[in-house]
């Protein structure tokens, strides 16, 4: 009689740990905190950040433009001008200042027209 020998315990152990452990590091390779998917999350957050870096840039430029223009070695009296009226809500001589308040609503319109618009009568 032949005798067939139990399949092997040890090898089955091996194989299995090697393959458990070969599917979590490739999964974390694919989706872990240093994976494939968060670098491309990354990425895509870095160039966001540079969007907004430029844009943040162009505000900052056109702030120090609007500082220069009004400080006391260059000044722009036509920009001091618009501030000033904005400031105490007036307007410049040869428009009229019109506004209308609905009755259904709260809102206020006010429209500045110039005398060669053609709103006006």
């Amino acid at each position: 009689m032949t005798r067939i020998a139990p399949p092997a315990l040890g090898t089955f152990t091996f194989f299995a740990v090697a393959f458990a452990l070969s599917v979590y590091f490739t999964f974390a390779a694919v989706q872990g905190d240093f994976g494939l998917f968060r670098r491309v999350e990354i990425t895509a957050e870095a160039e966001a950040l540079q969007l907004q870096l430029i844009q943040v840039k162009a505000d900052v430029e056109q702030m120090e433009n609007l500082t220069r223009r009004l400080s006391d070695d260059y000044l722009d009296l036509d920009l001091l001008d618009e501030q000033a009226r904005s400031v105490l809500g007036m307007v410049t001589r040869g428009r009229n200042r019109y506004s209308l308040i609905r009755p259904d609503s709260q809102h206020l319109i006010s429209k500045n027209l110039n005398k060669n618009s053609p709103l006006t009568a």
